[in-house]
């Protein structure tokens, strides 16, 4: 009897512990979900298609990271201004919205290693020949959109009149409605307008100001993270995926800065 009575206590523990190690992998599993934050206003490279999916440049980048991972992405739309408050609350793991790197964002965030390279260019009527570079914008009125370092570097302008927009989209209507002289976007949101509105009543005026780089967030301290997201990054660059996935948003290879 005590035998049989040993030999049932060691099957049912048995039982206990091959239950209790298929729920550790299926919580291993619910675990393995990367959340991600973008403001889905900023084509080409976050916006929401036809159908709500979350499509372009940084979407097809997260995903092609989160699958080297092992991770399922998921996508929440958010608010620019909002996008680092989330991450620092907790909300999300990392933020994607072509976020440029700068000292102030550093403060509060950490990157992972740049993913493009970008900067800042100008948009006036086919009309305006007044505007020729960023030289000539003292006193004129800019469309920005909130939040952006397009918004930061208007601001230091001189005597301009600065009108801060939820989207990049709302500049370019407020620049066609003349409502303002000119639109201070990043370089490839404003060209991808261009090619992709066909309007023919504006035009991209100057050299780029500035040369940033685009890089994902992640909440500080977070290094396990960013670990994995950099490498996810290095391995779609060397098997070749981040180069398709840039041919088919800019219709280029791209650089070596990319």
């Amino acid at each position: 009897m005590k035998k049989l009575l040993f030999l049932s206590m060691v099957l049912l523990l048995g039982v206990s512990t091959l239950f209790a190690g298929c729920g550790s992998q299926k919580a291993t599993q619910q675990e393995k979900v990367l959340k991600v934050a973008t403001c889905a206003d900023f084509a080409p490279f976050e916006f929401q298609g036809k159908d709500g999916k979350f499509e372009g440049f940084d979407m097809d980048i997260i995903r092609a990271i989160g699958e080297k991972m092992g991770d399922e992405v998921k996508i929440s739309n958010v608010g620019f201004d909002g996008l680092i408050p989330a991450l620092q609350a907790g909300n999300v793991d990392a933020v994607i919205s072509g976020l440029s790197i700068n000292e102030e964002r550093e403060k509060k965030v950490a990157f992972t290693n740049p993913y493009y390279q970008s900067g800042l260019t100008i948009v006036v009527k086919k009309d305006n020949d007044s505007i020729k570079s960023f030289s000539n914008l003292a006193g004129k009125s800019i469309a920005v959109q909130i939040g952006t370092t397009g918004a930061t570097e208007a601001k230091k302008i001189p005597g301009a009149k600065v009108k801060e927009l939820n989207s990049s989209a709302d500049t370019f209507i407020e620049l066609n409605a003349g409502n303002v002289e000119a639109v201070i976007n990043d370089k490839p949101v404003n060209a991808y307008y261009l090619v992709k509105s066909g309007d023919k009543n504006v035009k991209i005026v100057g050299k780029p100001l500035t040369s940033e780089e685009y890089a994902i967030a992640v909440k500080k301290g977070n290094k396990k993270l960013l670990e994995e997201l950099n490498k996810g990054l290095a391995e779609i660059k060397a098997d070749g995926t981040y180069a398709k996935i840039y041919e088919k948003w800019f219709g280029t290879k791209p650089s070596v800065e990319d």
